[in-house]
């Protein structure tokens, strides 16, 4: 599956990494240096025409973070399309919301875990 760089958003995207929302940042630190499952993340990527907050090349995941805005219907209609666009191109979308990640990071890490857990084929001993 080929992952479709966009280097016209190059510029967005490091604007987007320096403006980071509290809640990215939160995440962040417990994404980076392949804390998770000692997989590689990297923030605002572009792939497409779009910017995965979060996103794991070997795993084919990005990961998602909905602020307040993403309530807005206006929003959410882009949200959908860029979801089904990232899909198309093989990609799971997994999405928390700010408060998630505030109040229940425990949580949502157990998410990213348990999704890598049941996608990985184990490798024989």
């Amino acid at each position: 599956m080929k992952v479709y760089y966009n280097a016209k958003l190059k510029e967005k995207a490091r604007y987007l990494r320096n403006n980071s929302t509290k809640a990215e940042i939160r995440l962040w630190l417990h994404l980076r240096g392949k804390k998770v499952m000692g997989y590689d993340f990297h923030r605002q990527k572009p792939i497409g025409n779009y910017i995965a907050d979060f996103f794991c090349p070997k795993l084919n995941l990005a990961i998602e973070v909905d602020g307040y805005t993403h309530r807005f219907k206006e929003v959410v209609k882009k949200d959908h399309k860029k979801q089904g666009y990232l899909e198309d191109l093989g990609i799971t979308v997994l999405r928390f919301k700010d408060e998630e990640i505030f109040y229940d990071i425990d949580s949502v890490l157990n998410g990213i875990k348990q999704y890598i857990t049941g996608h990985v084929p184990r490798s024989p001993l």
